[in-house]
């Protein structure tokens, strides 16, 4: 989706606008690589040039990383380079120099390995350091060949240093809640471990499989990739209860008496009531899949006895999932069933224990399933 309209040469006026442009969207968006990606192209419009690229630090590997290359060769490509290196973005980075190379190639501090994975050449190169109000460099902005094939001046060399400082503090935000996020994922999973690891011969195994079908389905459902996602992030919360059940009925290798199933049951109620009152979206879909993935679309199912569209579809889908990975791998009280034996118990179930549209979308996206589950196993 392209933001900005280019033009080979911009008048004040126009860049001003930009400018305001510029600062408006910026604040307003704390999704970082969506963020990332509005400045990219706003730098690439404002200077005309065939290459941007934004490298931010990663303090803990002690390097410098971009996903954002806007230019021929680069749109989905990952760069990473090291913090302490000779090259010109490392060194602006560490300094908090400007650099400004007339002709990149023969200037020693360039490197050209990012040119030989790709088509493009660099023949002009101006880098200047991302930094926050404090002044603490975050990164570097990166921009190659003007398209009318001059070198950059002093008049760019403040333009991207000026856009680099009005971007600074929202980058800073936008990582910030990056990385809350990324926090709250890995407690998440780190619960579900709590969790599973109990009864299941191997617990990373069973929840990143869960949580890839949980978001294969949704999609096939045609739910869009931001729903699909926190489904997928809330599905391993789905057995969260079972840490209030005993080791004698939870690891029981036979089949449970009456009074044990009835027990066994009650972890649906305890995964509720953990999860219960939670004002995180992620935390309120585990909530529903927790205390209702048992229920059954013929209302045959516990705790409440829920039929059909009555149940949460979150909980739908999450049921599909569980059971499909529970009947394809080894469990204490079973061996794992052959795909085949699982897609017709899967099948047979359709309309009775669960949802027709699930079960029909989940049938569409398993070529998708198996590539997915293959990856990881």
């Amino acid at each position: 989706m392209q933001y900005f309209q280019t033009s080979n040469k911009l008048t004040a006026e126009q860049k001003l606008k930009l400018l305001v442009e510029f600062g408006t969207r910026t604040s307003g968006e704390i999704r970082l690589d969506k963020l990332l990606d509005i400045i990219a192209q706003q730098i690439s419009t404002m200077l005309d040039v065939g290459r941007c690229t934004i490298y931010l630090k990663d303090v803990e590997k002690n390097e410098l990383w971009s996903k954002i290359a806007q230019g021929k060769g680069l749109e989905h490509t990952e760069i990473r380079v090291p913090l302490n290196g000779n090259n010109a973005v490392s060194i602006v980075a560490r300094t908090g120099e400007v650099l400004n190379f007339p002709n990149a190639y023969e200037d020693p501090r360039f490197s050209m390995d990012v040119d030989m994975v790709t088509d493009f050449r660099t023949h002009t190169m101006l880098a200047v350091p991302l930094k926050n109000n404090s002044g603490k460099v975050l990164g570097v902005f990166q921009v190659a060949n003007k398209a009318d094939g001059s070198t950059f001046d002093k008049n760019d060399e403040g333009i991207l240093t000026l856009l680099a400082t009005l971007a600074g503090s929202s980058i800073e935000i936008a990582k910030l809640y990056q990385d809350v996020h990324v926090a709250q994922l890995e407690t998440i999973y780190r619960l579900a471990v709590t969790a599973e690891y109990r009864d299941q011969q191997d617990t990373r195994a069973h929840l990143k499989n869960i949580s890839i079908i949980s978001y294969l389905l949704a999609r096939a459902l045609g739910m869009g990739t931001k729903d699909s996602e926190l489904i997928k992030n809330a599905s391993p919360l789905h057995d969260i209860g079972k840490v209030a059940l005993a080791d004698n009925i939870l690891l029981k290798p036979g089949k449970l008496t009456p009074d044990e199933f009835e027990i066994m049951k009650s972890h649906t109620i305890y995964g509720g009531r953990i999860l219960e009152g939670a004002h995180s979206k992620v935390l309120k879909i585990a909530h529903k899949m927790s205390l209702y993935h048992h229920e059954k679309w013929n209302g045959k199912g516990y705790p409440n006895g829920l039929k059909g569209e009555n149940i949460p579809l979150e909980a739908r889908i999450v049921t599909v999932a569980d059971v499909f990975d529970a009947l394809t791998s080894p469990r204490v009280y079973k061996p794992a069933f052959p795909l085949e034996k699982a897609l017709q118990i899967m099948e047979e179930g359709s309309g009775t224990q669960f949802d027709p549209k699930c079960i029909n979308a989940f049938l569409d996206a398993l070529p998708e399933v198996k590539l997915v589950l293959k990856k990881y196993q």
